[in-house]
């Protein structure tokens, strides 16, 4: 088997419909599920998320639908986006990124266009995961510490977005880089030649003052 660590926020659309994309990988390959919070990862490298700019923020969304619907992937926007994705992200840390919770989660947010930062959501999200002792469970101190620390460990690994594929020392983040995923897992000596060789350690020319 080869392990692969997938870094993932609810919040993040193109994180679900990468997600659903799954069956296209190599049966070899075992995914270990990594929540983060995407917001930590803003902090972390010092930049903006894409639902912070108005003018991206709008075309994110209209290009996650049109995607979606190319695809023919069930795609619903919840009613309000950014929202908070604590409860659910610490939920799927407590349960060890389980693949099925996680799914289930996706499922409600982007298929269906639901909001688990809203009471009656998160209620009933949870009782169809058969959870009765959720808000408890989120609340234990180790929780909310691993979530934390997920995040920091994800950052001092490099990843700075979601979605990202982890293979050991190779990062490979967004939605599109799926086919490059598939690719590299076709031949892993492929970034290591030729002119990615060259383009992975390319000098700077100027640099942007901040």
């Amino acid at each position: 088997m080869r392990a692969a660590d997938w870094y993932f926020d609810f919040l993040s659309p193109f994180s679900y419909l990468q997600l659903v994309q799954f069956d296209r990988l190599p049966r070899d390959v075992e995914v270990t599920y990594r929540p983060v919070l995407f917001a930590g990862l803003l902090g972390h490298w010092g930049h903006k998320g894409p639902a912070e700019i108005p003018a991206k923020r709008v075309h994110t969304y209209r290009w996650c639908h049109w995607y979606a619907a190319r695809h023919g992937i069930p795609f619903r926007m919840p009613p309000a986006h950014p929202f908070n994705p604590l409860r659910p992200l610490r939920l799927a840390v407590a349960h060890d990124g389980e693949a099925r919770l996680v799914r289930a989660v996706f499922d409600a947010v982007w298929a269906e266009g639901r909001d688990p930062s809203r009471d009656e959501e998160w209620q009933a999200l949870t009782r169809r995961l058969g959870i009765a002792d959720a808000d408890a469970m989120i609340a234990a101190a180790e929780v909310k510490e691993a979530l934390r620390k997920g995040t920091q460990e994800a950052a001092e690994r490099g990843v700075f977005g979601v979605p990202t594929f982890a293979f050991g020392d190779e990062l490979f983040w967004g939605l599109d880089s799926t086919d490059l995923v598939l690719d590299y897992l076709n031949d892993p000596t492929l970034l290591g030649t030729g002119e990615y060789a060259r383009i992975s350690d390319l000098p700077i020319a100027q640099a942007r003052r901040l």
